[in-house]
């Protein structure tokens, strides 16, 4: 499909885990006219690299705070894997004092910088950190909800491939709602509306489910102190990215499940599909029709659901 509309898109946290292996992702779209890339190292080495590769979008390395604003100006779309990653033994909650002001600093910038952007944040823990970014830009007066997005797609790809892997599926084509929120209980694989239908039985729906929930400290423990998810959660990223981009420049049918502003639960927050459209969230799809099991998931996750946002919107505020 021929796209008339190409973006500026930025990388904030570029140089680290997430950012390198999402950038090299992004600079393959012929949806990018210009990647941006931010950190407060090595930006600059990343982009020269990054630079050679033949394909449209022109990269540009930013580093330290007094480059922060020219990395941002006339965004389109920017993304938000700054920070510290999981350690073993870490919750993520653990990450919340260092992470928490990282990303209140980068969407200040981007309030000021480029206020009509869509906003895509990463950085952990996403159940949190969204609430502190709409906090802040609701005090710039940039806040628009249908563009400011946590980022859960990784939990969508994980599903997909554990359920593909269970059912003797094509992983590709093998498509998993999950709802919810990013860590731990709040994470809810819909395992009753597979695409294609499967049928999970009783027996394995749990072990699968926490399978799904866990997937992070799995990847933690296999790297024994090494770090956490960054080729996968780049991959997801770059996914989410291109989903937005592609919707931005005019395609209709674009569907991805995020962590939004939402009133479909208690929870101000929370992942569910959405329709993306040229100015971002077009629809919120909602719940829609769960199992007796994924009912009880629901009321489980959403105190905890509530305790992180309001966490977040504390630490906004105070």
């Amino acid at each position: 499909m021929a796209f008339n509309k190409i973006a500026k898109v930025a990388v904030l946290g570029a140089s680290g885990g997430i950012g390198q292996p999402l950038s090299l992702l992004l600079k393959q779209s012929p949806l990018i006219s210009h990647l941006s890339l931010y950190d407060l190292a090595h930006t600059p080495g990343v982009a020269a690299d990054l630079s050679h590769i033949n394909s449209r979008s022109k990269v540009t390395g930013h580093m330290g705070p007094e480059e922060l604003g020219e990395a941002l100006k006339g965004s389109d779309v920017v993304l938000i894997p700054a920070g510290v990653p999981r350690k073993p033994g870490m919750t993520r909650d653990d990450l919340f004092n260092i992470n928490a002001s990282v990303v209140r600093d980068l969407v200040k910038a981007c309030a000021h910088n480029c206020p009509q952007a869509s906003i895509a944040i990463i950085s952990n823990p996403v159940n949190s950190t969204v609430p502190i970014a709409a906090e802040v830009l609701k005090k710039a007066g940039t806040y628009d909800p249908a563009r400011l997005f946590g980022v859960t797609t990784l939990d969508v790809v994980r599903a997909n491939t554990f359920v593909a892997e269970v059912k003797g599926l094509d992983p590709a084509t093998t498509n998993v709602p999950v709802i919810g929120g990013h860590a731990g209980i709040t994470i809810i694989p819909l395992l009753s509306r597979v695409t294609p239908s499967v049928n999970i039985e009783a027996d394995k729906l749990d072990a699968l489910t926490k399978r799904i929930q866990d997937a992070g400290t799995e990847v933690v423990k296999a790297k024994a102190g090494s770090g956490s998810a960054t080729l996968s959660m780049a991959f997801a990223a770059a996914r989410f990215a291109f989903s937005l981009l592609e919707a931005q420049a005019g395609r209709k049918d674009v569907i991805e499940c995020a962590y939004v502003q939402s009133n479909v639960t208690d929870a101000a927050f929370f992942a569910t599909p959405i329709h993306l459209g040229k100015n971002g969230l077009e629809a919120n799809l909602g719940i829609g029709k769960l199992s007796a099991y994924e009912e009880d998931l629901v009321k489980a996750a959403i105190p905890e659901l509530k305790a992180s946002i309001k966490k977040g919107e504390e630490f906004a505020n105070q």
